[in-house]
């Protein structure tokens, strides 16, 4: 088959320099660490990919998790905004014995009263369109005068508040003329 060329003058005295049988020794070394880095390679490989697939059934799990926990907080949150409604805020200030609220007045920022204020009724308010505080005229003529009198109840109890709600006489209330109004905060600064 193939026949190595015999060598000649000086080719020959190199060659003998270098032993025949050293080049085949040479070669296995670096077959064996060609295959310990493939082996490793591929070892490797078979362990990031199962860490990988770990890593995936945790997200997985955690998607469901978060999936229900959104559930319950949608639920939750249905849930106030179903006891904060006004029908049911009303509701439930009839059971303790709660009663709607007079006319308001407002005072100006120079510390005139705009309106008549008006007495809590027992009575189911019935509601009407609200207006504007300027639109509201002051009220006109003197104010009352404290009287000496033991306060009287002012709201007569529904029939299922605990004690009739009373109001403070007028020596415990400040003229609403001495009453300074509330600073309104400037937005933006």
């Amino acid at each position: 088959m193939s026949r190595k060329p015999r060598l000649r003058g000086r080719a020959a005295r190199l060659a003998r320099l270098f032993p025949a049988g050293r080049a085949r020794a040479a070669r296995t070394p670096f077959v064996l660490l060609v295959v310990l880095l493939l082996g490793g390679g591929l070892i490797g490989l078979l362990v990031l990919n199962s860490a990988l697939s770990e890593g995936s059934f945790k997200l997985d799990a955690l998607q469901k998790r978060t999936k229900n926990l959104t559930d319950e907080e949608q639920a939750l949150q249905r849930d106030i905004d179903a006891y904060s409604s006004p029908d049911a805020l009303q509701r439930r200030a009839r059971q303790l014995g709660m009663v709607p609220g007079g006319d308001p007045a407002f005072l100006g920022p120079d510390g005139t009263v705009k309106g008549v204020p008006g007495v809590a009724s027992p009575q189911p308010a019935t509601f009407s369109v609200p207006v504007a505080p300027e639109v509201i005229q002051p009220a006109t003529g003197p104010s009352p005068a404290p009287s000496a009198a033991p306060s009287q109840p002012l709201v007569t109890p529904t029939p299922s508040a605990p004690a009739p709600v009373t109001t403070p006489t007028a020596e415990a209330v400040a003229p609403l003329s001495t009453l300074q109004p509330a600073p309104t905060p400037t937005p933006g600064r």
